[in-house]
C-alpha cells in the first residue's frame, strides 16, 4: 500500500516532534516541513534530512542567508495529502483557507478554536469522528492529558462533576521571553478553557476548570476531583489507569516526586528529546472515598499530542479504522508501551 504522504507546517515545538514522528511510521512519509525564518530550527530540520519550503514572503530572506529551500509552500502543497499545521494559533483560518484551495487535508492543533474544524480528536475517545475528514483539530496538551484519563473513568463509573485545576508551566524550555519568573499566576476568567475544550469531545461531562501559571518550564500539574456515579475502590482505579493506553503510572515512595524527576525518567527511557508522551499518574496519589475520586497527573505539554497527531493522519487518511489499531501501531513505532 502506497504511504501517505504529509506536510508539516511549522517546525517548531510541536512540529518538528511530528515530523520526527512520523518518519518513524511505516504507512506514512514526511515530504517536507516548512519555517518563515532561516534560524538555527530550520538548520536543524536540513540536517535531519527534511525538506523545507517556506512562504513566498520568505523567499528574499533564505537567499540573502544563503540556506537551501526545496520550494515554496505551494509547491509543498502540490505533493502531499495531508498538512499537519503545527503554526501558531492565529493562522489557522488562513492556512484553512489554503489546504482547501489545494485540494488537501489538514489537521490542527489546540491553538484554534473547535469552530474552525468542527471536529476536535483525541485517539482514546473519539478517533473515528475524524474518519476520511478534510479538516480536524487534535486537541491542546492539556485537555488530551484530562481526556486520556477522564474519559475511561468515565465510561466504566459515569462522572457526575469533576473539578480540575491545572498548575501550567508558563512556558516552555527554550522560551525566554515569557513568565512568571518568580511568582503563581491565577487565570481569573473562569471558568478556564479547558473545561470547554474537554466538551467539544465529551460534550455531555459536568468539568470545571481553574488553572495557576507556575514558575516552571517542564510539564503541567493537573489535580483533578471527580464525583462518580457509584462507589468503587482505589484498587479498581488503579487498574483502570494500568490498563489505559498511554498513561505511566509512578510512585512517589520509589522518588518520582517532581516534574522534574519525570523528565529524568524520559531521558533514562532514551526518549528522543526527553519527551514523556504519556500522561503521568502518582499510583500512591490516586485516592477513593466513597464516590469521590482523587488524583494527580502530570502532562509533558511538549509531547503528549505528537502520538494524537499521528493518530489522527489514520484516522482522515483511513489507513487504520480502529483507535486500538493505530495507537499500538503509534505506540510500536513510538517505541511507547503497549498494554493488554
Amino acid at each position: 500500500m502506497a504511504k501517505v504522504k504529509v506536510g508539516v507546517n511549522g517546525y517548531g515545538t510541536i512540529g518538528k516532534r511530528v515530523a520526527t514522528a512520523v518518519r518513524m511510521q511505516d504507512d506514512m512519509e514526511v515530504i517536507g516541513v516548512t519555517k518563515t525564518r532561516p534560524n538555527f530550527e530550520t538548520l536543524m530540520a536540513i540536517e535531519k534530512g527534511f525538506d523545507v519550503y517556506v512562504p513566498d514572503a520568505s523567499v528574499e530572506a533564505f537567499q540573502k542567508a544563503g540556506v537551501k529551500y526545496a520550494g515554496t509552500i505551494k509547491d509543498l502543497y502540490r505533493k502531499v495529502d495531508i498538512m499537519v499545521d503545527c503554526t501558531p494559533g492565529s493562522f489557522g483560518a488562513q492556512y484553512k483557507t489554503e489546504y482547501a484551495e489545494a485540494g488537501v487535508k489538514g489537521i490542527f492543533q489546540g491553538g484554534e478554536e473547535h469552530g474552525l474544524t468542527g471536529i476536535s480528536f483525541n485517539s482514546t475517545a473519539n478517533y473515528s469522528e475524524s474518519w476520511g475528514a478534510q479538516f480536524s483539530r487534535v486537541v491542546s496538551c492539556n485537555t488530551t492529558g484530562l481526556l486520556r484519563t477522564l474519559f475511561l473513568i468515565d465510561k466504566e463509573y459515569k462522572i457526575k462533576n469533576a473539578y480540575v485545576t491545572i498548575v501550567r508551566r508558563a512556558a516552555d524550555p527554550g522560551d525566554s521571553k515569557n513568565g512568571p519568573i518568580n511568582g503563581l499566576e491565577p487565570s481569573v476568567k473562569l471558568p478556564t478553557h479547558h473545561g470547554p475544550d474537554v466538551q467539544s469531545i465529551m460534550p455531555w461531562l459536568n468539568i470545571n476548570t481553574m488553572a495557576v501559571k507556575a514558575s516552571t518550564t517542564l510539564m503541567h500539574m493537573h489535580t483533578v476531583v471527580a464525583e462518580l456515579s457509584r462507589e468503587t475502590t482505589t484498587e479498581e482505579v488503579l487498574e483502570i489507569f494500568r490498563k489505559a493506553p498511554r498513561v505511566r503510572l509512578v510512585r512517589s515512595k520509589d522518588g518520582i516526586k517532581t516534574t522534574a524527576d519525570i523528565m529524568e525518567m524520559a531521558r533514562d527511557i532514551g526518549r528522543d528529546r526527553s519527551d514523556m508522551y504519556e500522561i503521568v499518574v502518582w499510583e500512591d496519589g490516586v485516592k477513593v472515598v466513597g464516590n469521590k475520586l482523587y488524583y494527580y497527573q502530570g502532562v509533558h505539554q511538549e509531547s503528549d499530542v505528537v502520538p494524537e497527531n499521528v493518530d489522527c493522519i489514520r484516522s482522515m487518511c483511513k489507513l487504520a479504522e480502529k483507535a486500538s489499531d493505530s495507537v499500538r501501531k503509534t505506540n510500536d513505532a513510538m517505541h511507547i508501551p503497549n498494554k493488554g
